[in-house]
């Protein structure tokens, strides 16, 4: 099985795609970018050189992903989202050489039309709400919305808020999975 391109896609050379890939419309793959198998490329994106996409992202239409970004397997990046690469740009100024990396974990959502700044890790699905400035790094299960972004919750793998209990245990809605916060830590246990 190979990748599926759509003709007006651009397809740059050195670059590694997964089998069952799809890239729409207009989009832009540069050099030496790894995408791993079963993504979504939606329509006019822009995957700058050396960016690595694991398994089964789904990129949504107008997205930029910039040089030192790193998405790990299952991430969702809503319509529009943008991600930067250098904290202090300016147009006469090379910085090149100074791009920071930014990694989203396994499973994260990020919505529609919010900024991820560089140097921000994005935790193990965690929730991004639509339009957020994400301006530090997310913990794990974490739900973060707003400009500047801030944690108001936690969701499980499932993408349901997670109410805790006096124990500290919350149960998903849909899969009826555990999980356990202690010290604004929160790990699934079953």
């Amino acid at each position: 099985m190979a990748y599926f391109n759509h003709d007006t896609a651009i397809i740059d050379e050195g670059c590694d795609i997964g089998d069952g890939t799809k890239i729409w419309h207009f989009s832009h793959i540069m050099p030496n970018c790894t995408i791993g198998e079963n993504c979504n490329i939606g329509q006019n994106v822009v995957v700058f050189s050396e960016v690595v996409l694991g398994k089964n992202v789904k990129v949504q239409n107008n997205v930029s992903i910039y040089s030192g970004v790193n998405c790990e397997d299952d991430v969702f990046l809503g319509p529009s989202v943008v991600f930067t690469n250098v904290i202090n740009p300016r147009s006469a100024v090379s910085r090149r050489g100074e791009y920071i990396k930014t990694t989203v974990k396994k499973g994260a959502s990020i919505g529609a039309n919010a900024t991820i700044v560089c140097g921000n890790e994005i935790g193990r699905f965690a929730f991004i709400g639509a339009g957020a400035v994400v301006t530090k790094t997310v913990p794990d299960y974490a739900l973060v919305v707003g400009n500047p972004s801030k944690q108001i919750g936690w969701m499980s793998e499932y993408g349901h808020r997670l109410e805790f209990d006096e124990n500290g245990e919350a149960i998903c809605l849909e899969s009826r999975e555990k999980y356990k916060i202690d010290s604004n830590i929160v790990v699934k246990i079953s």
